[in-house]
């Protein structure tokens, strides 16, 4: 019997007139899809919840243009009240200098658009594919590389993933499956399961990989369906996770982790190197640290898609050699990330240490 047809995300939901809680934020409290709802969308709310200046928030205000604030409350309890400079919030703040135009940042620093092997897939490399599951997220970060993706226009709609799925059927050079986005994780359980019984009843795809930043920022994401959908799929599973700094990694982070264990995929964080965030040896080693005692193999450190907007994120290739390698003379080898860097056009990322 053939696998129901997949349905493509429903429209984010629309949260309520933001609110400071009357308590403290438990994940236990609402499911996902409610603390989804409830992120904070408003600069002032969230600089009103980290006792910051409003200035600050009518900077961000009007630096966010078309990319808006959008942060989960859980995520926002994991910084530090009244540091401007907390690493947590520069990741999802507007600033200023967003808005400023600099030589060599473009809205499509990879060239995806070139890439598209029909509606909503992209292949870049051999024997595998990127499908764009959808074009929302749970969070977004300033830095973020799709920050400027046409996703409409690119597939991340129902035709678009019935186009992918269609080429991927066809296409029998094609092993692997990454899903993404957007975040691929926003799909619900119903949604997610069934796109995976499409790719899995395809008999020369072996692999699925899902990258998210939801276990990370939103880690009741990670319900009893996702690990069971994980579990009971023929294809071998691997979950690469986003995190960037060890702040992320609090204890409800680590039971999601724990969840997700239970379905067995080789769980894998790849992060980014972000002036002002993780630009040094000691949290960059602590934040190895932190993943190898969840069970999470520190995979990359990417240097910046010089995306338009996030210059001010940016660390020289130079700076980011020399702190590799001390990272590799403080670290044992396996908690060493890849230090890499994403060039159109080559075969495979380039890895600079």
């Amino acid at each position: 019997m053939p696998a129901p047809p997949f349905t493509d995300t429903p429209a984010l939901p629309t949260p309520p007139e933001p609110a400071v809680p009357a308590r403290p934020f438990k994940p236990a409290d609402r499911g996902w899809q409610r603390e989804l709802a409830d992120a904070v969308r408003d600069p002032f709310e969230l600089c009103r919840l980290l006792s910051l200046d409003p200035a600050i928030a009518a900077d961000a205000g009007r630096a966010a243009g078309t990319f808006p604030l959008l942060v989960p409350r859980g995520f926002i309890a994991r910084m530090q009240p009244g540091d401007p400079h907390d690493p947590l919030l520069l990741q999802v703040l507007p600033r200023p200098a967003e808005r400023m135009q600099v030589a060599g940042f473009t809205t499509d620093p990879l060239e995806e658009s070139h890439a598209l092997a029909s509606p909503g897939l992209v292949q870049k490399y051999a024997g595998r594919a990127l499908l764009l599951a959808t074009g929302g997220c749970a969070i977004n970060c300033r830095y973020c590389f799709r920050r400027e993706f046409p996703y409409a226009e690119s597939g991340a709609t129902q035709a678009g993933i019935e186009a992918a799925l269609d080429t991927l059927a066809a296409d029998t050079t094609i092993h692997e499956v990454i899903l993404s986005g957007g975040d691929p994780l926003l799909l619900d359980d119903d949604r997610l399961s069934r796109l995976v019984a499409r790719l899995e009843a395809m008999p020369h795809m072996r692999r699925l990989r899902i990258h998210s930043r939801l276990p990370i920022v939103l880690p009741s994401r990670v319900t009893a369906a996702l690990t069971e959908t994980l579990t009971r799929t023929r294809l071998s599973c691997v979950v690469v996770v986003h995190a960037n700094h060890p702040a992320e990694l609090d204890a409800t982070v680590e039971d999601a982790v724990a969840r997700l264990a239970e379905a067995r995929p080789i769980l894998l964080n790849q992060a980014v190197l972000l002036a002002g965030v993780n630009d040094s040896v000691d949290v960059l080693t602590q934040l190895s640290e932190r993943l190898i005692d969840l069970g999470i193999v520190p995979y990359y450190l990417h240097l910046l898609d010089r995306v338009q907007g996030t210059a001010a994120f940016e660390v020289d290739e130079a700076s980011a050699r020399a702190l590799h390698e001390r990272l590799r003379s403080t670290l044992s080898g396996y908690a060493v990330p890849r230090l890499a860097r994403e060039v159109p056009g080559e075969p495979a990322k380039v890895w600079i240490g």
